[in-house]
């Protein structure tokens, strides 16, 4: 982990740059619902969400937004794929609202650390992100990850039934639906997972299932999420993996800052608009707003375990997603091609209406916002949170 804050030109306190606007001056902090940080303070002011994962990507996009909603939050991560300067920057963004954040470097798997946390803070719910995610070293590291993912979730459900917070909101993903035989992928697919990584997702699924059958007070929201790219408009937060990025945007980035020669496309011979695969992404802003209207969901009476697609609805193929990020960044991305890969699907889209009747939620970015942003977060960050002699 890196320990300085500053972006990479040296500059300590980036905040004070007119490059980034602050919560009162840009739109994009607002709630899904439009409503201004300060009158959803109202309604949230009194209540505490612990994020699991929140120093991560998709985690401390959600905990600014939390904060900007009014609400109270607890971050606990154990720091193996994420970085504690997010934790701080998103501190800084969230302004007057910083203040009610509170960060644990604690693994989910150590249940006396955190018996401690909730023994000295009452929750009204928990959003659950932590987990390991790389489809591949899933692959080969089977056991780690079912260690990780589920004996993490299960000490979470644990200590949370024994201090009474029965409300969760659990990331999931669409790879519970493996190779979907058709698209838009709606809520009622069957499920399957076709790696380990998938598999601790679907797993937790009916975990949560049992749980709330075994118990009607357990209110849990499943998210299943596409592909998330993206930054926050400030370009002050971002994804940063550690080691070879696993998903396309993060890789295009590397490419375009430098890092990487070239970024090599998997098939080019799929039945689509130009023969490269179609995936559905998503805004991490937006995505991040689907939690807080997950989280306003569990309020209602008649809760009990359900499921919802995150995700735009639309499909977008690789190279469609390789020219909005050269347009936006004005840099030319070399390409390498090569063979499909097994187990990729050809195109796998969400259908976003259950989430959007019932959640009153819909993403609100396309694809030049996401490469937008995504390049305004790079070209600020190249080496991430870190430093060029602190990465791979």
């Amino acid at each position: 982990m890196a320990s300085r804050v500053g972006i990479t030109n040296g500059t300590s306190s980036p905040l004070n740059s007119s490059r980034f606007l602050s919560p009162s001056k840009n739109s994009s902090f607002q709630t899904q619902n439009g409503s201004n940080s300060n009158s959803a303070s109202l309604m949230t002011q009194n209540k505490t969400v612990l994020v699991t994962g929140g120093a991560g990507y998709i985690g401390s996009h959600t905990v600014l937004q939390l904060l900007l909603g009014g609400f109270k939050t607890v971050i606990v991560d154990n720091l193996d794929n994420s970085s504690e300067v997010a934790v701080r920057r998103v501190k800084e963004l969230a302004a007057e609202f910083g203040k009610n954040l509170n960060f644990h470097k604690v693994d989910l798997r150590d249940k006396a650390a955190l018996e401690q946390i909730f023994s000295s803070t009452k929750f009204d719910a928990v959003i659950h992100f932590a987990g390991m995610k790389a489809v591949g070293e899933s692959v080969q590291k089977p056991l780690l990850y079912y260690n990780n993912n589920l004996i993490g979730t299960i000490t979470l459900l644990e200590v949370m039934a024994a201090h009474g917070c029965k409300k969760l909101v659990f990331s999931s993903s669409a790879t519970v639906y493996g190779w979907p035989k058709e698209v838009p992928c709606t809520e009622e697919f069957p499920l399957s997972a076709a790696n380990p990584y998938g598999r601790t997702k679907l797993t937790i699924e009916e975990i949560c299932r049992d749980v709330n059958r075994a118990d009607p007070d357990w209110k849990i929201m499943l998210l299943r999420y596409f592909n998330p790219v993206g930054a926050h408009p400030s370009g002050y937060i971002g994804e940063d993996p550690h080691g070879i990025p696993n998903n396309l945007m993060p890789f295009i980035q590397q490419v375009a800052v430098g890092r990487r020669p070239a970024l090599t496309v998997f098939g080019n011979d799929y039945k689509t608009v130009d023969g490269t695969g179609v995936r559905d992404y998503i805004h991490v802003v937006d995505l991040a707003d689907g939690h807080i209207a997950a989280l306003r969901k569990l309020e209602e009476a008649d809760i009990g375990c359900d499921v919802y697609n995150l995700g735009t609805g639309k499909g977008t193929s690789v190279l469609e997603m390789v020219r909005a990020f050269e347009k936006a960044s004005g840099k030319k991305i070399p390409l390498v091609k090569a063979g499909r890969r097994p187990g990729d699907a050809e195109i796998v889209y969400a259908s976003t209406k259950k989430a959007e009747r019932e959640l009153k939620w819909k993403a609100k970015y396309g694809i030049d916002e996401m490469c937008r942003d995504q390049w305004n977060w790079a070209s600020k960050n190249p080496y991430g949170y870190g430093s060029p002699d602190s990465t791979n």
